[in-house]
């Protein structure tokens, strides 16, 4: 299509692409160090984690940004995924148009959607009450074992939801917000139309690379 595209991400993740690898024209890789060469591993805290990395990679995308329009190669548009919404800001304030990339189904995300907007008190006093249901607006009537785990106050992932709260608030002043969606239309015709206020663009699905030749990576791990 012609399109070039940066795929920016922790050194730590590009080390480990096999130097043998091939890419598709257009496509290229930048890196960018932090504090966590190897990444995160379970001794330490993802607080301290995701702050590292907001820190460097916010600054990594500003200065892609910047050096790429200093070059005359300018970047007309950022997509960012679920956990690091200061990608998004970055980017507007360098008044480069980002869309969010929301990795999971359309169903999942107008449940957070409607948590942020006017259901949170009662979804997180009745998530884990067995008996307890609730009826969102354009979904099917759900059960507290059909939410997503970090609603409830036994989630020991506290860092999430002040997250997936930031791509919200960050551009809640839009009448129409647009965000693409790992989903199809024919699977969830009325989640991806559940909220006016959202525009979600079914983009999926999307499968490990693996599958599209018959490989099953995680089969090979099996064996």
């Amino acid at each position: 299509m012609g399109v070039k595209v940066t795929f920016i991400t922790a050194l730590s993740a590009v080390n480990r692409i096999p130097k043998t690898a091939v890419f598709p024209r257009g496509l290229s890789f930048s890196g960018f160090a932090n504090a966590f060469v190897d990444g995160w591993t379970s001794g330490t805290s993802f607080e301290t984690f995701m702050a590292e990395m907001k820190k460097c990679s916010s600054e990594a995308v500003a200065k892609h940004i910047t050096s790429s329009a200093e070059k005359g190669q300018p970047v007309i548009h950022v997509v960012y995924t679920t956990l690091i919404p200061w990608v998004g800001q970055v980017a507007n304030a360098l008044h480069v148009p980002s869309t969010f990339l929301w990795i999971q189904p359309a169903t999942l995300l107008d449940i957070y959607y409607y948590y942020f907007h006017g259901y949170g008190d009662i979804i997180g006093n009745k998530i884990d009450d067995p008996s307890w249901s609730i009826h969102l607006p354009g979904l099917p009537r759900l059960t507290g074992r059909d939410l997503p785990s970090f609603l409830s106050s036994s989630n020991p992932y506290d860092f999430a939801l002040p997250l997936f709260k930031q791509h919200f608030d960050t551009r809640d002043e839009e009448t129409k917000l647009r965000i693409l969606v790992n989903s199809f239309d024919a699977l969830e015709p009325e989640a991806l139309r559940a909220i006016e206020k959202l525009d979600l663009v079914a983009v999926g699905p999307f499968i490990p690379s693996a599958f599209l030749d018959g490989k099953d990576s995680e089969e090979e791990i099996c064996k």
